[in-house]
């Protein structure tokens, strides 16, 4: 029998990806959602991709009769924490709905976990809770002053995992600060399907390429940046799924510890790179209008991943051509996202 994995959010775009990296690895994948910003749809195309479907749990994180039920039900070697709200700009709009589903959330989580016996978390935390910083690469050994709600939240959520494992021992915890997690499986079978306008900027360009909206919004072109436009550190979806699946393999095969590690590629690219190197991809040119920059924004950010490469000998593999290309070859296949299937 393969060790089961809990992986809450794990019908949500990260979390689809991390069950494919999971049962490549030898795991078992069990998932845990709402379904509030995600579809069942893509577990299925799970199974279409590695064979085996993921068995689905659709429940809340916050709901702790529902997670002692879970835990009691079936052996679980280990937690992988991806549920929670991500829009930067709607944090700052709406505060306390951030902090009671992904705060209070994850402390829920916790409990069931200490109730359960399960002590090995591996969290999916942000490069947000740097926050606004003197040098754009970001190192795991800078202060944090989180800008937004969001940030925050996720700031709280890793200091509430430090308090813990000092608390009580046994705690095997990895809190992965993800730089701007983008592309999609290169099946083409799963990727990222927003509801809405989406928030996020490759989504953004990946529907005005297909026709659902008329012109990229570019926030901002007076940042500090060499182009105007802010700069990010992009990292393949699979590059950051595969991420985990080392840090898991670490965490198992080591005493208890508690890492903080960045996952990100490194290397800086503007808004207005990425929207060149996705034209290239798709051999035409993409409407954009330059819009008033959003609430919370930093001009610049990335990752020195040299921690996890120490660590745990993971390393991005993918650059921006292939991100690029795997997120147009899902956004093609599925124009309207699940709803297509």
């Amino acid at each position: 029998m393969s060790p089961t994995i809990l992986v809450t959010g794990g019908a949500g775009y990260i979390g689809a990806h991390a069950c494919v990296a999971l049962i490549a690895a030898g795991f078992t994948p069990l998932v845990l959602d709402n379904l509030c910003n995600s579809s069942a749809e893509s577990l299925r195309r799970v199974r279409r991709i590695s064979g085996v479907e993921p068995r689905l749990v659709v429940g809340d994180i916050r709901d702790a009769q529902a997670l002692d039920a879970l835990f009691a039900a079936q052996p679980v070697a280990a937690v992988m924490h991806f549920a929670g709200l991500k829009a930067v700009g709607e944090s700052t709009a709406a505060p306390l709905r951030y902090y009671d589903n992904n705060v209070g959330g994850s402390v829920v989580l916790l409990q069931a976990m200490q109730r359960a016996g399960v002590r090995t978390l591996i969290f999916s935390s942000s490069a947000t809770v740097y926050g606004e910083q003197d040098v754009a690469q970001f190192d795991e050994g800078m202060r944090c002053d989180p800008v937004n709600p969001y940030g925050r939240g996720k700031w709280m959520i890793e200091q509430a995992l430090a308090d813990l494992a000092a608390s009580e021992p046994g705690w095997r915890i990895a809190a992965l600060r993800y730089f701007n997690p983008v592309g999609a499986h290169p099946s083409g079978l799963i990727g990222e399907d927003p509801r809405g306008v989406p928030d996020n900027l490759m989504p953004y360009i990946t529907q005005v390429a297909v026709g659902r909206l008329p012109a990229l919004r570019v926030f901002g072109n007076d940042w500090p940046t060499p182009d105007g436009s802010g700069v990010r550190d992009y990292i393949h979806v699979m590059d950051l799924a595969e991420g985990h699946v080392a840090a898991l393999r670490h965490l198992l095969a080591h005493a208890p510890q508690r890492l903080t590690l960045n996952l990100g590629s490194g290397r800086g690219t503007s808004v207005l790179q990425l929207l060149h190197a996705f034209e290239q991809v798709i051999g035409r040119a993409l409407p954009h209008e330059i819009v008033a920059r959003r609430p919370g924004d930093i001009a610049a950010c990335w990752a020195d991943p040299t921690r996890a490469a120490q660590i745990l000998g993971w390393r991005t593999q993918r650059d921006v051509s292939a991100l690029c290309a795997d997120a147009w070859r899902w956004q093609q296949a599925n124009p309207r996202g699940y709803a297509d299937a």
